[in-house]
C-alpha cells in the first residue's frame, strides 16, 4: 500500500509517500505526477521519501524519470538515502542488483 499527499503551493509541488512503491502503486503515483507536471511543468517539485519502506525495480525507475525531470528528493535511513544518492547514474538506480 502507498499513500500520497500533495500540495501545489506558490513554493512548487510537493509530494509526500508513505509505504511501499511496489507494484500497481508505481503506474497510480505515475499517473498522477504525469498529470501535476503536465499543469505546472516549470514549478519546483519536491518527493519526501522519509516514510517510504519498500520500493521495488519499476519504482526506482520511475524515481529515476522523476529526477531527470529536476525533482529534489528528502529521504531519511541509511537505505532510502544511498537509493535516492545513486538515482540517475548511467540511467540506473540507487542499488545495484546482485
Amino acid at each position: 500500500m502507498l499513500r500520497v499527499s500533495f500540495s501545489d503551493t506558490a513554493k512548487g509541488q510537493r509530494w509526500n509517500l508513505c509505504g511501499r512503491l511496489a507494484g500497481p502503486w508505481v503506474d497510480e503515483l505515475r499517473k498522477c505526477w504525469r498529470h501535476a507536471r503536465e499543469r505546472a511543468p516549470k514549478a519546483a517539485a519536491v518527493v519526501d521519501l522519509n516514510d517510504v519502506t519498500f520500493v521495488d525495480e519499476a519504482g526506482e525507475q520511475l524515481l529515476v524519470e522523476m529526477k531527470a525531470a529536476g525533482t529534489e528528493f528528502l529521504a531519511g535511513g541509511v537505505e532510502n538515502k544511498h537509493l535516492v544518492s545513486g538515482l540517475g547514474s548511467n540511467g540506473k538506480s540507487g542499488r545495484e542488483r546482485t
